[in-house]
């Protein structure tokens, strides 16, 4: 076993409650009586998915951000988070920016866990919503002549960690404090097929939406948007931490917020995914796994 997605398979083996969507999905969704629970746990790792000397109030602003993300992705309402969090030297700043982040979104904490350990750091979040539209959208529920769009430019966050990482003075916002598209998630979810928040890299999450809904999806990279110039567009595609959301919805049907028509879905083909036609470059990776060696 090597690798995330070798992982995943494994657990899928044991993930076998129809909540858990068969692990193809960021969320578990629970039906209790006339409610239906979104659930979603992700986690940071320091060197990882931030920089070792990066503000701690920051860190716990994109924890909270990229799991209420998830929910977004769902549109689901928040109903509030349990912390998983690994004692450092800067834990009142963390508390601060964990502070901060809930007041935003009017999300209130549950509870959690502390440990001791490290370096390096590693914090967990478990993110709860209720559902405001039923069936909840999934990764799965795509088909042919559905229409592939994404509510707006990627790469931002990799100008973000570049500003941050290089001390330039260039703005690194993108990267810091991600913003989780909750309103637009909830307009969203009564119209798409299917639904996702870019993570990992536009391509990449793509490809994963026509996996599980065994299809091809074929973008025209021209019509993706991108926060870089023009001669970066091709890192900007498969950079991730953008959390835009990428959705489907049949053909004709206007997303009732800004979003951009960026490609469409075919018949499964023997690639999941088609670049102005063709299949990727399987040397050229797609976007970021954990493990990977692409």
């Amino acid at each position: 076993m090597s690798g995330e997605a070798a992982f995943i398979d494994t657990l899928r083996q044991i993930a076998a409650d129809p909540a858990a969507r068969g692990l193809l999905d960021d969320c578990a969704v629970l039906s209790l009586g006339s409610e239906t629970l979104v659930l979603t746990h992700d986690m940071m790792v320091e060197g990882v998915h931030y920089l070792p000397d990066q503000d701690m109030a920051d860190v716990a602003w994109k924890l909270v951000a990229v799991n209420l993300s998830d929910l977004a992705a769902k549109g689901a309402q928040p109903l509030g988070v349990l912390l998983g969090f690994m004692l450092g030297q800067d834990d009142a700043r963390f508390a601060d920016g964990l502070a901060e982040v809930l007041n935003a979104y009017d999300v209130p904490l549950l509870g959690g866990d502390t440990v001791s350990g490290g370096p390096p750091h590693a914090f967990g979040l478990t993110a709860v919503g209720t559902a405001t539209h039923t069936p909840v959208p999934s990764r799965s529920g795509t088909r042919p002549g559905d229409a592939v769009w994404i509510t707006g430019p990627v790469g931002a966050a990799m100008l973000g960690l570049e500003a941050l990482r290089d001390a330039s003075g260039k703005d690194s916002t993108a990267y810091r404090r991600p913003v989780p598209l909750l309103s637009a998630g909830q307009a969203l979810a009564p119209i798409a097929s299917a639904m996702m928040d870019v993570s990992d890299g536009v391509l990449l999450d793509a490809s994963r939406m026509a996996e599980a809904s065994r299809v091809t999806i074929a973008i025209k990279t021209a019509a993706v948007p991108i926060a870089t110039p023009e001669d970066r567009r091709s890192e900007a595609l498969r950079w991730g931490e953008d959390y835009q959301l990428l959705f489907t919805a049949p053909d004709g049907v206007q997303p009732p917020v800004p979003a951009h028509r960026i490609g469409e879905v075919v018949d499964r083909q023997d690639s999941a995914l088609l670049l102005d036609g063709k299949p990727p470059n399987p040397d050229e990776r797609l976007g970021y796994q954990h493990g990977s060696q692409k």
